[in-house]
């Protein structure tokens, strides 16, 4: 009962706006770091050659963890203001944030972290090589997000 509360509480005002501007800002600083924007234009010109099912349900999965990113940080800041122990969910909420970056925007024809830093040190790497183009690792994020929120919302007092 006390987690449907904790998760409540974040609908309301000011929580629920600030929300929506962490989601902002992660978003932003997703498509920055991915380079999303250049990607985009390419995507525009050869849009016959897009597997736009892949590509939307990408787009759909970046805006779930941004959601749940943001929805883990106001939480956390709700728990460390309330003075209660949360260490476990901040651990699994700071793994997901940072999941959520390295797959990027698109991991298919994007650039993630991952990627972008072996690619640094001489190796090729791609999540367009794993078998369902990186999906699988924007999956996996949200499923750690989703364990995060849980493990957040259960704190007890």
């Amino acid at each position: 009962m006390a987690e449907i509360t904790s998760i409540k509480k974040l609908f309301k005002q000011p929580f629920l706006s600030w929300i929506f501007i962490i989601l902002f800002f992660y978003i932003v600083l997703n498509v920055l770091i991915s380079g999303f924007y250049k990607t985009f234009q390419l995507i525009l010109r050869y849009s016959s050659t897009v597997n736009w099912f892949k590509l939307g349900f990408s787009l759909i999965l970046t805006l779930a963890i941004g959601l749940l990113v943001s929805m883990n940080i106001v939480l956390w800041i709700i728990r460390y203001r309330e003075r209660k122990r949360c260490a476990s969910g901040k651990t699994l909420a700071t793994i997901g944030t940072v999941g959520g970056l390295v797959t990027g925007v698109c991991p298919l024809c994007i650039v993630g972290l991952i990627p972008l830093i072996l690619s640094a040190l001489g190796i090729t790497f791609s999540f367009a090589s794993l078998p369902f183009g990186g999906i699988e690792v924007q999956v996996l994020v949200v499923i750690i997000l989703l364990a995060s929120l849980k493990l957040l919302s259960k704190t007890k007092n």
